[in-house]
């Protein structure tokens, strides 16, 4: 099963180079985004597996990202590098993050459309073995992870609640990158 880390051929050839060095770290790759045409930006999302993360932790994790990719060279332009946590308003991107919050509110767009809607806004009720399920305000639906274009958690007081549990704080490195 896929996941939504790396959606182009460049972010994948990117992520492919950074994901073991991420991981041999502690860190998860939780998305992975190169945009803009004039001034490019490489979004990296990281986080510990036990979800927490900190403004030397993305410092770190940057370091890492930015040795890798002066080795590899991947983007023929400038570029600013952004590494951070994947936030409050996160996105789901792999199919192991909706059991992983499971209860909470989330907007998630899908490629093919349910009952003529592809845009749905729920509370995530059941994620298994890559099937989810969410009430809307007015009824239930299905899915399967693989037809997800887009997901992310939307911020909620309970949403608010978990996040003043988690005992870092988060972080955010940018470096800006230039071609030689």
């Amino acid at each position: 099963m896929g996941d939504l880390v790396a959606v182009s051929a460049i972010e994948r050839r990117i992520c492919m180079a950074v994901r073991p060095v991420l991981e041999s770290m502690g860190f998860d790759l939780v998305r992975l985004r190169l945009f803009g045409t004039t001034g490019r930006t490489l979004q990296v999302m990281v986080e510990r597996g036990d979800g927490r993360m900190n403004v030397e932790d993305c410092a770190e994790a940057s370091h890492a990202i930015s040795s890798i990719l002066d080795a590899e060279d991947p983007i023929q332009q400038a570029y600013t590098l952004e590494v951070s946590s994947p936030g409050i308003d996160r996105p789901l991107t792999r199919a192991d993050d909706f059991p992983a919050w499971k209860g909470h509110f989330a907007r998630v767009e899908l490629r093919e459309s349910i009952d003529g809607q592809r845009r749905f806004k729920g509370t995530i009720v059941e994620a298994n073995d890559g099937n989810i399920r969410m009430r809307l305000a007015d009824k239930e639906v299905a899915f399967q992870f693989e037809s997800v274009t887009s997901a992310r958690l939307v911020t909620t007081r309970k949403l608010l609640e978990t996040a003043a549990a988690a005992p870092e704080d988060e972080g955010i490195s940018r470096r800006e990158r230039k071609r030689k």
